[in-house]
């Protein structure tokens, strides 16, 4: 039973894997924004080939809370994937995650690792265990 969680950004999404077993999620790709509907076939592919229960969505939102343009954005997306695909879909307050994604691959592999698809996909692990340790805490 996988659960995928997206980094939402308007050139590319980060995209990882993870399940309530283990409380854990890996990275699984990048898909980039160059073309509609290679995109959305990436996006169903991944879908069927993983088949999750649900999909996390990050939530961008500014450091005090607050909405941004871009978090509209992310709200609109989230209902568009749950439209065409027909899943239910969660957002996830994503706050400081692609600082923490950077300092994570920096600490791991260094300062040459540190490109954006890298970083996207880092950021929806740590969307996905954040959001996982919140589920788990709850539990108890």
């Amino acid at each position: 039973m996988f659960i995928i969680a997206i980094d939402f950004g308007t050139k590319s999404i980060g995209i990882a894997i993870g399940q309530k077993i283990t409380y854990t999620a890996n990275p699984l790709t990048t898909i980039k924004y160059k073309n509609k509907i290679i995109f959305w076939k990436k996006i169903k592919n991944i879908l069927e080939k993983w088949k999750p229960i649900f999909i996390i969505i990050g939530l961008p939102l500014n450091i005090d809370g607050s909405m941004q343009t871009i978090t509209k954005k992310a709200i609109k997306f989230s209902k568009e994937i749950k439209s065409k695909f027909n899943i239910d879909v969660k957002l996830q307050d994503e706050r400081l995650t692609t600082i923490e994604a950077k300092s994570i691959i920096f600490k791991q592999k260094g300062f040459k690792h540190l490109k954006k698809n890298k970083i996207d996909s880092m950021s929806a692990v740590i969307i996905l265990e954040s959001w996982l340790n919140k589920q788990r805490k709850n539990k108890k």
